[in-house]
């Protein structure tokens, strides 16, 4: 990075911010993550303008294709920006999309300084906001609370920097670490506590990834319903009503086309992807109350589908944030690709025996060196059961 973009006191290696500008930036954060539920497929974004120490501004990205963070604070700072310093969570944007570039905006606003948390990883931008209000004679520092930024929008990075989106696995078991007994029952391993939770992690999701296997069994809807995630202590209504609720595309893993389109999911509005080896009679959807598109993939040396080739068609989707919730097959081929970035388990105080089916299919590792280590993050009690988040290393 340009050394005139990011300002380091070499003797100390520390940024020269102030005490009160990381109180503003915390402020745009606090205000990022209000979008969380909305954004997708646009990063969250807060920004808090402040003329004379005082707050003048202040906005947040709601939605693609709404007013950016920027621009909803310049719309309340008004004449007051004039000399100001803005504080934004993500560098802004220079070119144009849905909306014209927010640096523009500041620029055109007589703002005198700007403060970056961070840069932005899409290649659209990538310090080209920043250099675009130096060129204006702005002053830019850039490096404030970058780690926390970074955490408003890992999904985002993730399909910036890979080109694919950011996987998380979602399991439930037994303290035995099984998810279903041997005639195939598991409703239900954990409590309602939790399953009001899952709704509270599905809400900020791009999409819901499952396999034909779960979708034949357990019929299951993969949408976000509303009155369960309220029940969640963690989601807050003023954040969302229902009538702004964003459904996630429901992703389908369905090989051999062994979907009825009877189920559950397919009479449910929302998009559906339905991804398979070849395709079918498209006429069939029309009777779908869902949105449904064939997405036809390449296959793996085992004749099923290719998950790497499957996360570069996704990327075409913008989809940022993937939720997997899958059998004990698909969960462990997505383990064995390297594919999983976070794994939630939520953990029944239930024993359910040996002949119970396990969690994760994979190989016989003969070595400890072969085996699979997370790093855990967090472990929380929700309920009467037990949720574990782990990150890959």
């Amino acid at each position: 990075m340009n050394e005139l973009i990011i300002k380091i006191n070499k003797s100390t290696n520390k940024m020269l911010f102030t005490e009160l500008d990381e109180k503003y930036m915390q402020r745009a954060i606090a205000l990022a993550e209000r979008g969380r539920f909305t954004t997708s497929p646009n990063p969250n974004v807060g920004c808090v303008i402040v003329k004379e120490n005082k707050i003048v501004g202040e906005g947040l990205h709601h939605k693609a294709g709404s007013g950016h963070a920027e621009v909803n604070a310049l719309a309340i700072a008004k004449q007051q920006s004039i000399g100001a310093t803005c504080y934004v969570t993500l560098e802004p944007c220079s070119h144009f999309g849905r909306t014209p570039p927010c640096a523009l905006a500041l620029v055109k606003a007589g703002v005198k300084r700007v403060v970056v948390a961070m840069v932005d990883p899409n290649p659209k931008v990538a310090g080209r906001g920043i250099a675009l209000l130096q060129e204006a004679g702005i002053k830019v520092d850039v490096g404030l609370l970058t780690k926390e930024a970074e955490q408003l929008n890992l999904g985002f990075i993730t399909r910036m920097k890979y080109k694919r989106p950011r996987i998380t696995v979602k399991m439930a078991s037994s303290l035995d670490g099984k998810t279903a007994l041997k005639n195939g029952l598991s409703q239900w391993i954990t409590g309602p506590d939790a399953r009001a939770d899952v709704q509270y992690y599905r809400a900020q999701q791009s999409a819901i990834l499952t396999g034909i296997n779960t979708v034949l069994a357990d019929d299951p809807s993969l949408n976000v319903r509303y009155q369960e995630l309220l029940a969640s202590p963690a989601f807050n209504s003023e954040l969302m009503s229902e009538a702004n609720l964003r459904q996630p595309i429901r992703i389908i893993l369905d090989s051999n086309n062994q979907c009825t389109l009877q189920e559950k999911l397919f009479n449910l509005p929302g998009k559906v992807l339905l991804v398979s080896l070849q395709t079918r009679d498209s006429s069939a959807f029309k009777n779908c109350v869902a949105e449904v598109e064939q997405v036809i993939c390449s296959a793996d040396n085992h004749q099923r589908i290719d998950l790497n080739a499957l996360m570069i068609l996704l990327n075409e989707y913008e989809i940022n944030d993937l939720w997997v919730e899958a059998g004990a097959t698909l969960a462990g081929e997505l383990f064995k690709k390297e594919l999983v970035d976070e794994f939630i388990l939520y953990q029944a105080t239930k024993l359910m025996g040996d002949q119970s089916r396990n969690l994760v299919n994979l190989p016989n590792f003969s070595t400890m060196n072969e085996i699979i280590t997370l790093k855990l993050h967090s472990v929380m009690q929700i309920g009467d059961d037990i949720r574990l988040i782990n990150h890959r290393e």
